[in-house]
């Protein structure tokens, strides 16, 4: 089947080229998901929401403005990176603190040494309380500065003003080093 008879059959709402579509392209559709959201079962939903999705908005797909697998596979990109975003998982990721992740990968890769050498926690001292209590959660507990301008009730350009400060600090002091 062509790319233009896919399309065509896709906007009459054909169920063969649904199916078609489907046989053709899931495995690499799902594998664009897939490297973005690791957990199997999450990454099944949003490909089935995606693929929902492109066989109901193929009346937005423009020829002129690219490939229809480079059109779907935004859309299961999107999706995933929508799904990453979304309360229900970054609630999940927030149990688990960037030192078990770090700690994971420093053990399996021998750099915990290296992370030692280097004082990232001497550095951190050298803050002052607010910048320590912004970098902590922000780099060493994966929030983003919206979550912690929401959950500590701090105003977001003051959440980025800190961050920018104690980045600066961070910067001068290993420079001297």
């Amino acid at each position: 089947m062509q790319e233009e008879d896919i399309i065509a059959g896709l906007r009459a709402r054909d169920r063969k080229t649904t199916e078609y579509l489907y046989e053709k392209y899931s495995r690499a559709l799902f594998a664009v998901i897939s490297r973005i959201i690791t957990d199997q079962d999450i990454a099944e939903e949003v490909f089935h929401d995606a693929f929902i999705k492109i066989t109901r908005k193929i009346d937005s797909y423009e020829e002129s403005k690219g490939r229809l697998y480079t059109w779907m596979a935004n859309i299961c990109r999107n999706s995933a990176i929508d799904k990453l975003r979304s309360k229900e998982i970054s609630q999940t990721t927030k149990t688990n603190t960037i030192d078990d992740f770090v700690f994971g990968l420093e053990s399996q890769s021998g750099t915990m040494e290296q992370v030692e050498a280097i004082g990232v926690r001497e550095l951190m001292i050298q803050l002052n309380e607010d910048q320590r209590f912004i970098i902590e959660y922000i780099y060493f507990q994966g929030y983003t500065h919206s979550e912690l301008s929401e959950e500590f009730h701090i105003p977001l350009g003051t959440v980025k003003s800190r961050v920018r400060a104690a980045l600066q600090v961070l910067k001068k002091n290993l420079e001297r080093i």
